[in-house]
């Protein structure tokens, strides 16, 4: 989706509060002491994440850092000696969120359980093409050879289409991995705040297991309310990721849980290091890395946290809701360029 995980990618499903609009972003340079809880961390860890996706961020000054990332430095040496802190502001508070890999059960072929299929891209699907509701109604994808499986749960389809990618595990127990194959052009719109907007919900009350539970509960009532968001995303599958690696990222590249994640690139280079606290239930002071976007992504202070695979990371990705603070780590040329050291 850019999220390659819907946006990733996702849990906007939930997200019951939109940003203002943005100011013009404001940069100030921090020294790493003010880092709180920095010297504790896992760096070699955020080391591992980085290396998965430096190669690819255009521009000599992280060119040069990732062919010395490769050589295995002291982590914590590397990150301090040749990045500097960067705290990016554009008047909106920090938001915290997580996303997961979703594990689905499924099969090859369709039978009276496994009845709701994962659909390929079609080709005439360019630009802005019909609603999910349109594509529901007038079986515009049935019978054209353009599923990928079968899951046995179309509430679960729904939402493997906002986290963007996912695990099928098959009636053979093999494992297929499929990723974002492109979407509808249609904006996402977030089905937790129109159960609020309603009066079912208060906004603090919804999370994506009460939204599942409730389209259970209410199976007519429920494919109308999936419906009001006309978004719709398609699938490919992904072939050569190995099952013990995490699901492809914006920068089609795996990536690492609790080590990602999910920015906004108008405000943050995708592979930057990520110095997050976040605050609330489950607090902590890590060094992640930029390695995915997602279209509920918005603003300076805004990120979507990377929990893992299966229900358990659901779990506890769906309670993430929290304030704090993210400090982006630049090349200390780049970063100099946008805080000129005296002003730091």
């Amino acid at each position: 989706m850019s999220h390659a995980l819907l946006g990733a990618i996702v849990m906007a499903v939930f997200a019951m509060t939109l940003p203002t609009k943005a100011a013009e972003p404001t940069h100030e340079l921090l020294r790493f002491d003010e880092l709180s809880g920095w010297k504790e961390d896992d760096h070699q860890a955020a080391l591992t994440a980085f290396l998965e996706t430096c190669g690819d961020v255009d521009g000599e000054d992280w060119s040069a850092l990732c062919s010395l990332a490769k050589t295995q430095p002291s982590a914590r040496t590397f990150f301090e000696l040749f990045f500097r802190p960067v705290l990016i502001k554009d008047g909106n508070p920090a938001l915290f969120t997580g996303y997961f890999e979703p594990e689905l059960s499924g099969s090859m072929t369709r039978t009276g359980r496994y009845r709701y299929p994962l659909y390929r891209r079609p080709p005439e699907a360019q630009g802005l093409w019909l609603s999910r509701r349109q594509i529901e109604e007038s079986n515009a994808l049935q019978g054209r050879g353009l599923e990928i499986c079968w899951v046995d749960d179309p509430v679960e389809v729904f939402f493997l289409q906002i986290q963007g990618s996912g695990r099928i595990r098959l009636t053979n127990g093999e494992i297929l991995r499929v990723g974002y194959g492109g979407a509808n052009g249609h904006t996402y719109q977030s089905i937790g705040q129109e159960l609020v907007r309603r009066g079912v919900y208060r906004a603090h009350q919804v999370s994506a297991q009460v939204i599942q539970n409730w389209v259970r509960r209410n199976p007519v009532d429920g494919v109308e309310l999936l419906r009001h968001n006309p978004s719709y995303v398609f699938f490919r599958r992904l072939r050569d990721l190995p099952e013990e690696k995490g699901p492809l990222g914006a920068m089609n590249r795996s990536v690492t849980p609790m080590r990602t994640v999910a920015v906004d690139p108008n405000y943050v280079p995708l592979g930057a290091p990520i110095w997050v606290e976040k605050r609330g239930s489950g607090a902590f002071n890590r060094l992640m890395i930029a390695q995915d976007t997602g279209s509920a992504i918005k603003g300076a202070q805004r990120a979507d946290i990377f929990y893992g695979s299966g229900d358990g990371a659901g779990r506890e990705a769906g309670k993430v809701r929290d304030p704090g603070r993210m400090v982006v780590l630049l090349p200390i040329q780049v970063a100099f360029q946008l805080v000129p050291e005296d002003a730091g």
